[in-house]
């Protein structure tokens, strides 16, 4: 049974390598990317139920037994992030058939998506950093693929700023492995955990913190390492956009929720303050670049790092409550963020254009695109009873419960501004009559552009809705990555 912890390593990876042979056969890599997709994600869910019904679940490849070898870990944070992976996967994919160009599907646009979800989920799933490394690794060069897929000079020139900002962190990782492991000796998670309670030496292990917080902070567009984010995320095609804005990421967030966790637990005053800085200066620079934006696409990517400002928080507060709500957010975001991507790659493909000012009446001739993108606005911004108002909910609780109402004031101000941005997307777009600037609207079939966007708009409805078991086994996932003897005794066997 443990094996199955292999298994979101493995299709993804194998299914991008015989995909490259049939470059010239894109009806049936896009029969085969689909059918391998479905697979992926009905692994993920059996995971996810294995982990929940039987504990950690870890695969020491080759036999080799931790710390030596190669080891990977499935715990419930990971198993989830797996299936948020899968479902993302999924639906990105189906919105790719509708909007991707076929010359763009000959650019090995298949085989890199799935690598790029290789890199993804062995990032999850990997116990030492070192793995973790090498799946960066994989995810960047898959997504530098993607990224300048189509060619064009807006792409290039975005693509070769995100590949020196990436492989300068890369370089920076690779110094920070050798540093750690010159301290401890060792580059299993569990087992770095482990030697760092016997160090004792808080300033130097704090440096190591640092050193991987900005590491993971160029990775997760953390301030003041978001500056590459925008511009990257704004000129690929909508379908890889919105993999990328809702899954991308989040591996830079799980990768610190997974050290500042496991790891970096030995001086809360000093890291988790750090990240408390860093997450409301996150939350307010994003929103604000945002509100200033009249671009629907660009607004969504600064609300990508506005509401990774969120998922910090959470950590930064560092308790049970905080730590699920922050969860409850990555999975939230996610989903919805995913969805919005989408919405504007289907606005652009009705209106051919991005710019607010160009845009109006989408309301009258789609009225179901303006009300499925209406619910995931609200959602994003907090409104009742979607999922991002319990996610929100239960950070500003647990902040107002640590006594720390600077950053809840914080939260709730950012909140308010997401709505207006928003709204203001809602009412130039969908609101009044359709733009006299633009061809007739109406002529552009909308069900297959809508239909891989509607489970994430189920999903967001059924995780408010059914927010309590929801938030009942993310809080059991909390209370798990808070327990790092849990994770250090299911890898290391103590």
């Amino acid at each position: 049974m443990n094996n199955i912890v292999l298994l979101p390593v493995l299709i993804p990876f194998i299914a991008g390598a015989v995909l490259i042979l049939f470059r010239h056969f894109p009806k049936l890599q896009r029969i085969s990317s689909a059918v391998v997709m479905l697979v992926m994600l009905a692994a993920s869910v059996l995971l996810v139920y294995s982990v929940y019904q039987d504990g950690i679940l870890t695969v020491e490849l080759g036999n080799w037994p931790a710390p030596f070898g190669i080891v990977l870990v499935g715990d419930l944070f990971a198993s989830l992030m797996v299936l948020l992976s899968s479902i993302t996967g999924v639906t990105c994919l189906f919105f790719a058939f509708q909007t991707i160009t076929k010359e763009r599907e000959k650019y090995f646009f298949y085989p890199f998506y799935f690598f790029l979800l290789t890199g993804v989920n062995g990032s999850f799933l990997t116990g030492d950093l070192f793995n973790l490394f090498v799946f960066f690794e994989v995810m960047l060069i898959s997504s530098f693929i993607l990224i300048v897929t189509g060619g064009t000079k807006f792409q290039l020139r975005e693509s070769y700023k995100y590949v020196v900002i990436n492989i300068f962190a890369s370089m920076m990782f690779l110094a920070a492995l050798a540093y750690i492991y010159g301290l401890t000796g060792t580059l299993n998670l569990a087992h770095i955990a482990q030697q760092i309670e016997e160090i004792g030496q808080t300033g130097v292990v704090n440096t190591a913190a640092i050193m991987l917080l900005i590491v993971f902070g160029i990775k997760g567009a953390l301030f003041p390492l978001y500056f590459w984010l925008p511009q990257s995320y704004y000129g690929p095609p909508a379908a890889i956009a919105a993999l990328f804005g809702g899954l991308l990421t989040k591996v830079g967030v799980y990768a610190i929720f997974r050290t500042f966790t496991l790891i970096f637990v030995h001086d809360i005053s000093f890291t988790h303050t750090v990240l408390l800085v860093l997450a409301a200066l996150t939350m307010v620079l994003g929103v604000l670049a945002a509100v200033a934006q009249f671009n629907f696409k660009m607004i969504l990517t600064y609300h990508i790092i506005s509401q990774i400002g969120y998922m910090i928080m959470g950590l930064a507060i560092f308790t049970p409550l905080a730590v699920a709500g922050a969860i409850y957010h990555i999975a939230h975001n996610v989903v919805v963020k995913s969805a919005l991507f989408m919405f504007a790659g289907a606005t652009q493909k009705i209106t051919g254009t991005n710019n607010l000012k160009e845009m109006s009446g989408l309301l009258k001739t789609h009225p179901a695109l303006a009300w499925l993108f209406f619910i995931s606005a609200v959602s994003i911004a907090g409104i009742p009873p979607l999922s991002g108002f319990f996610s929100k909910f239960a950070l500003v609780l647990s902040g107002l419960e640590a006594e720390m109402y600077v950053i809840v004031a914080v939260a709730l101000i950012v909140g308010v501004f997401t709505l207006f941005s928003m709204m203001k997307i809602f009412i130039y777009v969908f609101w009044g009559s359709p733009s006299l600037q633009r061809s007739d609207y109406s002529h552009i079939k909308l069900a297959p552009l809508l239909m891989p966007i509607v489970p994430f708009i189920v999903l967001t409805i059924a995780m408010g809705l059914f927010a309590e078991p929801v938030f009942t086994f993310i809080q059991l996932t909390a209370d798990q990555i808070l327990d790092p003897s849990i994770y250090i005794d299911a890898v290391l066997g103590e």
